[in-house]
């Protein structure tokens, strides 16, 4: 298979793993359950989705970006943390079946907490908070099981979770008990549900609940929970995974972005009452760097207990959390200066003070590696005349499942539930939506890649429009809160060459060309990448000089008798520049706002990419 190969330069994007929104928890100042109180009124309320909407927040919600990398449904039940999965599921396929007759059939959802205790009532039959996807055999075979320590195994699914009994003091019937791995994460799930439905939990009979409203734990079971949590402390996909489902419902799950609540409510392990808190992590440094990553390591602490694990910090912001002392911040920005800085905690939840803080710059960008997707082209035109346009110039292939679009409804209240992407965006290209009633002299539906008649694609010039990934704003057009007054009505609006990264604040005059009503000719172009080995059979016999250049350019390039054919490609993949069978060697290009622009030339049947800077 041939590796697609183009010659761009790009600035780089990134968004903090775990992102909470400022003020979310300002309330929570309590202690004990009146902070489990003051939590239940900041998350109740949620968008229920609907039990089928659960398939839907699957795509962004449980992706598996973090073992195998591949993209495939995160089954808790099937996932090995440590070798080859032994089936793999993808998402709008392979789901509900009914047959579940050996593992790997296919997956369906899968209640933490088992919807018969609740009836299966709204809103907490759709929570997507404690429902994940996962395999329908062992689904079945864990049944309405408690989850807890197994004595005697009577079953052991492909990834080693296991299903016997009970080895928690004072319960002898059957219980599940899933891989070290997932029990933090498990944990973390039903002290959202006790939290999240305080209000009715007392009323729900279930072998760990005690009946109660407050503590809702027997103390066997919530010693157990305790323990796991403790365990498995918070990792990157969990707060991957409650970025997104916010997104979705508009409501987080506690625990994950302050696992410290959890002792604070209920307390922690070990039972004698742990107050001392680890030694700082010392001699912090970077091991290595990429324009992307940077690879940590550090002196391991000391405690008086244990060391749990380590919470690694860059630029203030949690982006990962690591049992070991070593760890690789992914998902950054080239030429960038981060702060970085890690702590320790124990099983109590004590945290050190911080280690030393390391400037580490990460490198500067290369061929093909920029790293997120921007919106390129909004048209707000006359009818429905309503498109947006996502352009992919990373320099590979970009899955979509991590991404949404949203809307704010003149400039006030929540952002929409959110359309959700899907697919594979290959580099250079573009990803279109259009309204279903958009006028075909305009565009053709059938060539979108999403026609709907969703609120998504109902915005007029006052409604700002966001693109999010992993539950997190990248980009927008508009103001988020902007009030009633249009900021884009009746306009095409085009990305400028300039912009080469998303940006969370819109600025019309700086980002943006724009053109006339129904301006639609633009939609959907695509700048051509040529394959490797196509452009590296001509790339040294042709140059451009000088570069970075003032106004005009030169191409050099043997046997220059022979004519050539040039285009030049703005970064939002518009086409600025167009000369056929060329023989003179000077292109005027003084007209050319500053920016990055590629050059494609194409000569003897053969092409070649070249980047220009105009400055």
């Amino acid at each position: 298979m041939k590796k697609i190969y183009s010659y761009l330069l790009l600035l780089f994007f990134t968004v903090s793993f775990a992102q909470i929104p400022s003020g979310y928890y300002s309330t929570a100042t309590g202690t004990g359950y009146t902070l489990k109180t003051q939590l239940y009124n900041i998350i109740k309320g949620h968008t229920d989705n609907g039990y089928a909407g659960l398939y839907t927040t699957y795509q962004t919600s449980d992706v598996d970006n973090f073992y195998e990398n591949d993209g495939t449904v995160l089954d808790m039940y099937s996932e090995n943390p440590s070798g080859t999965d032994p089936y793999n599921y993808t998402t709008g396929s392979t789901q509900r079946c009914g047959s579940y007759s050996v593992e790997g059939d296919c997956y369906n959802r899968e209640h933490i907490i088992p919807q018969s205790v609740f009836n299966e009532q709204s809103p907490m039959v759709a929570d997507a908070h404690f429902i994940t996807p996962t395999d329908g055999k062992v689904n079945g075979i864990r049944s309405n099981y408690p989850h807890g320590t197994v004595s005697s195994v009577t079953y052991t699914s492909q990834n080693g979770s296991k299903l016997g009994s009970s080895s928690v003091s004072g319960y002898s019937g059957t219980v599940f008990e899933p891989v070290n791995a997932f029990k933090g994460d498990i944990a973390r799930m039903y002290f959202y549900f006790a939290t999240r439905y305080e209000n009715t939990v007392a009323g729900y009979s279930y072998p760990m609940f005690d009946g109660s409203s407050n503590k809702v734990f027997t103390a066997a079971f919530l010693s157990t929970l305790l323990a796991w949590n403790a365990q498995d402390p918070v990792s990157a996909r969990e707060i991957a995974r409650n970025n997104a489902i916010y997104a979705r419902q508009n409501n987080r799950n506690p625990y994950i972005d302050h696992p410290e609540y959890v002792n604070q409510i209920w307390g922690g392990t070990p039972p004698s009452g742990d107050t001392t808190a680890p030694t700082a992590p010392t001699s912090l440094a970077s091991t290595t760097k990429t324009s992307t990553s940077i690879t940590l390591s550090w002196t391991a602490s000391t405690d008086n207990t244990a060391v749990t694990g380590y919470d690694v910090y860059a630029n203030s912001v949690l982006k990962t959390t690591v049992s070991g002392v070593t760890a690789t911040i992914t998902g950054l920005t080239a030429s960038t200066s981060y702060s970085i800085y890690v702590k320790a905690k124990d099983a109590a939840g004590n945290i050190s003070s911080s280690s030393n803080t390391i400037a580490v710059t990460t490198n500067s960008g290369g061929t093909g590696t920029a790293s997120e997707l921007l919106f390129s082209e909004y048209i707000e035109g006359s009818g429905n005349n309503k498109a947006l346009e996502i352009a992919n110039n990373t320099g590979s292939s970009v899955s979509l499942s991590a991404y949404t679009v949203k809307k704010q409804t003149n400039g006030a209240g929540a952002w929409s539930t959110g359309l959700a992407l899907s697919g594979t965006l290959t580099t250079g290209s573009k990803f279109v939506i259009v309204n279903s009633s958009i006028s075909s002299t305009c565009f053709s539906t059938g060539a979108a890649n999403i026609s709907t008649s969703g609120t998504e694609l109902m915005f007029n010039g006052n409604d700002a429009v966001g693109l999010f990934k992993n539950g997190v704003l990248i980009d927008i057009i508009g103001t988020f809160n902007g009030g009633t007054a249009n900021f884009a009505a009746d306009v095409t609006l085009r990305r400028k060459s300039t912009v080469t990264s998303p940006s969370t604040t819109f600025n019309l005059s700086s980002q943006w060309d724009s053109y006339t009503t129904d301006t639609c000719n633009n939609l959907a172009s695509k700048t051509a990448i040529a394959s490797k080995e196509e452009a590296e059979s001509v790339s040294d016999e042709i140059i451009i000089y000088p570069n970075p250049s003032n106004g005009n350019f030169n191409i050099g390039y043997n046997n220059s008798d022979a004519p050539y054919s040039i285009e030049i490609i703005s970064f939002s993949g518009q086409k600025v520049f167009e000369k056929q069978n060329a023989t003179n060697p000077e292109i005027a290009v003084s007209h050319l706002a500053k920016g990055i622009y590629i050059v494609v030339i194409t000569k003897d049947q053969k092409t070649v990419y070249k980047k220009i800077i105009i400055n």
